[in-house]
């Protein structure tokens, strides 16, 4: 039996995990324990992880069904051995990207809530890293709906926001997309504001991401102002866990309860992260 430890890296969320080999087969007993330290804190940290792509593949099956990634800029995947795996990367080879999202600032989101069954959770792999920048910001919703004042939570009772499918994080138009300029008419799911944890019944803010967001049935001044106040609140610095990248970081997340965000860095250097996804149920809106 693997003895492991779990040391928090925040006190709003965030556990590194050390004494363990993921390359290993994982007991049921120590699994259970990794899975109990994801629920308390969201966002797992294993150091030192020399994983090759199937064991990233497999490790990554022992937390649910592999969701294929959602559609890139390029319209295919970037590994053709293995297109479950999603490659986030400035490097170019030949003049074309191997990877997606550049170097550039990744906003606050929440990874394809644009559609009805988002993905449970998500793994990143560090495979090369920038000497700096590129640092990795989860933020905790769970915490952030419970600290939300009385009145604002009043507002978005019952509420439901688009979602918009147009962009990516990292503000590139998504393959077969087109330019939106009234929010009220982006292509996407309409997810509820405040859902309820499909493992844990809590409540957690959904907020997917700001560009081109829109709450249903509002007027779109008052959306815009709403928007913009939750979003302030939600990304406050105490919600938050930053990951600053070592070679074979392996980070889990629930993709549920946090949103992320990325800094940006040198496009001289080279960072290579592998990525994979846990397919997800619908999402239920708190109290439904």
């Amino acid at each position: 039996m693997n003895r492991i430890t779990v040391t928090p890296l925040a006190p709003a969320l965030g556990a590194e995990i050390s004494g363990i080999d993921l390359r290993r087969p994982i007991d049921a007993d120590t699994l259970a324990e990794i899975k109990q330290a994801w629920a308390d804190h969201l966002v797992l940290r294993f150091r030192g992880q020399l994983l090759s792509d199937p064991q990233l593949l497999a490790l990554s099956g022992l937390f649910g069904e592999l969701d294929p990634p959602g559609p890139n800029p390029y319209g295919k995947p970037f590994l053709s051995d293995f297109p479950e795996i999603n490659v986030i990367s400035n490097v170019k080879v030949g003049g074309e990207p191997i990877g997606n999202l550049g170097d550039g600032e990744a906003v606050w989101h929440c990874d394809m809530t644009y559609v009805a069954n988002p993905p449970r959770a998500a793994m990143l792999h560090a495979l090369e890293v920038p000497e700096s920048g590129g640092d990795t910001f989860w933020s905790n919703m769970y915490l952030a709906y419970q600290t939300l004042p009385a009145e604002m939570k009043a507002k978005i009772a019952g509420r439901k926001a688009i979602h918009d499918s147009t962009y990516n994080s990292a503000g590139m138009m998504r393959k077969g997309m087109k330019a939106i300029t009234d929010p009220r008419e982006a292509p996407g799911a309409h997810q509820p504001l405040v859902i309820q944890h499909p493992d844990t019944g809590r409540a957690a803010l959904f907020l997917g991401r700001r560009r081109n967001s829109y709450i249903v049935g509002m007027d779109l001044p008052a959306s815009e102002a709403l928007l913009d106040a939750l979003w302030e609140h939600a990304t406050r610095t105490e919600f938050t866990f930053r990951q600053q990248w070592r070679l074979h970081d392996l980070i889990l997340w629930d993709n549920r309860c946090t949103l992320h965000r990325r800094d940006s860095f040198d496009p001289d250097a080279r960072r290579v992260m592998h990525r994979t996804q846990i397919k997800g149920p619908a999402v239920v809106a708190f109290g439904a």
